[in-house]
């Protein structure tokens, strides 16, 4: 055993018992000696379609509880080196999305004047921003890697220019990402010009449509990506729930048909190992949509994923 914490074993304590917390780890209130810190935004304000997300942290946590802390895929053994936490949800204030956005920036800034990475679970995409807005402050421009059904960079939705739909656009604008290392996989679906697929390829973001994703491994792709960012470059990675197929998480706002499988996911992850992250979300699991729980367990099992690929993450 290595000292640092650990998820509660289904062996000790049922796992539909016990804390609440992300696959039941301890709760942390001191961030000092940490190297991951896992949050909630339950946020749903900032959608357009079907609300509901602001259920997700809770419902993601609920389905963890049957992860184990053992990669059987890839031999990542996270808790043997890093020490990871829950640190509970982020007070948003549910009547106002400006104000909450204000709040998730400053709260970013106060989680990231420790060395730690965030790994936060949604929320709607609107809470990316006010994150990225924080990243920026600490690390500089960003490398991307951001899988969704959809580019989110409208200008602007009922006249709002902070939206769900608007997190890239003024990502881009503000200067927090490095545009030609934004990638955005798995898009999809129908749009009210041509524009909305090709505007941000002028920006120099690459795009990878699911389409032609159809039937193919990840890792070529993401071990591509993985050669392309390089090591030293500060990356983020946002990870939509609604990039995969409704078939395997129809518990969304913004569900498309066509999208990416769970094997792909994985997939595309791992390749992201040796790469500078320092941070990540999980966005738009709607419990209200997710009558069987299995897009909260995949979600769950997305961010496992993500923490095994983590900088400093040992392996068996």
């Amino acid at each position: 055993m290595s000292g640092k914490n650990q998820p509660i074993s289904g062996n000790d304590l049922a796992r539909f018992s016990g804390p609440g917390s992300f696959m039941r780890l301890p709760y942390a209130n001191d961030l000092s000696d940490l190297d991951v810190a896992v949050l909630g935004v339950p946020m749903d304000i900032g959608t357009s379609w079907r609300s509901g997300t602001r259920f997700g942290p809770k419902q993601v946590r609920a389905e963890s509880a049957m992860i184990r802390p053992y990669n059987m895929g890839t031999g990542a053994a996270p808790f043997d080196s890093l020490q990871v936490a829950d640190i509970g949800d982020l007070a948003i204030n549910t009547f106002s999305l400006a104000d909450s956005l204000k709040i998730i920036e400053a709260s970013y800034n106060q989680i990231l004047q420790y060395d730690v990475i965030p790994m936060g679970i949604g929320g709607d995409h609107s809470i990316t921003l006010p994150i990225l807005r924080a990243m920026h402050e600490k690390h500089g421009p960003l490398a991307l890697v951001h899988v969704d059904a959809h580019a989110d960079v409208n200008d602007e939705m009922f006249g709002e220019r902070e939206t769900h739909g608007t997190v890239f656009r003024r990502a881009y604008e503000e200067g927090l990402l490095i545009p030609e290392k934004v990638y955005q996989v798995g898009l999809r679906g129908s749009g009210y010009t041509a524009e909305d697929f090709t505007e941000a390829q002028g920006w120099g973001f690459q795009h990878f449509p699911a389409h032609e994703l159809w039937h193919r491994s990840l890792s070529t792709l993401g071990g591509e990506i993985r050669r392309d960012i390089g090591a030293d470059t500060p990356i983020y990675v946002s990870y939509d729930i609604d990039s995969l197929d409704p078939a395997y998480a129809p518990g969304t706002g913004t569900p498309e048909i066509g999208g990416l499988t769970t094997p792909q996911a994985l997939e595309l992850i791992r390749e992201l190992k040796g790469l500078k992250i320092v941070g990540c979300d999980l966005v738009e699991v709607s419990p209200p949509y997710d009558t069987t729980g299995n897009t909260a367990l995949t979600g769950a099992n997305i961010l496992f994923e993500l923490l095994c690929v983590l900088p400093g993450v040992a392996y068996r």
